[in-house]
């Protein structure tokens, strides 16, 4: 079970790391005259966003609701932000890759291509991404999850029809 002292350190490290890949989307651009301090900043972020997805399937696997094999209910309460997530992921390391192939050898000139323009556009959506991982690594704070309740058994009752 996750302990309050535990919980409010994995919540912090994922609102930093938010944070993070908030502060890389905001500024990236700004630092494109030197490209190896893009990449690196790139690659840091893509890793940021692989920790949040490690870090919230460890907080759905430590749940009671997991350990107690209702894992479709899980996957149905957060499937919204897994789904979210992994396309946030998969759109910033395309973004990241295509960036840095036009970028590499002449950081000096601003190419904007009409596929990059859109992808850079979707990218940008991370807001969403944000909000809704937000939402549900403080959900997964909700004790209900971590303890046997009639909540749960309700839940089984309804799985189970």
């Amino acid at each position: 079970m996750l302990q309050t002292s535990n919980y409010s350190l994995v919540l912090s490290l994922q609102f930093l790391l938010l944070s993070y890949d908030l502060f890389v989307n905001s500024f990236s651009e700004l630092l494109r005259m030197d490209p190896v301090i893009q990449l690196v900043l790139f690659i840091i972020q893509d890793i940021a966003i692989l920790f949040n997805i490690i870090i919230i399937f460890l907080m759905f696997f430590n749940t009671f609701v997991f350990q107690a094999g209702l894992v479709n209910l899980l996957f149905h309460k957060f499937k919204g932000t897994i789904i979210l997530t992994a396309v946030y992921f998969a759109l910033s390391i395309s973004l990241h890759v295509w960036v840095m192939n036009l970028r590499w050898k002449n950081s000096n000139r601003f190419v904007w291509t009409d596929g990059l323009q859109t992808l850079f556009v979707f990218q940008r959506l991370a807001v969403f991404y944000c909000y809704f991982y937000k939402r549900t690594a403080v959900r997964l704070g909700d004790p209900r999850f971590y303890h046997d309740s009639l909540w749960l058994r309700k839940e089984f009752t309804q799985v189970q029809r």
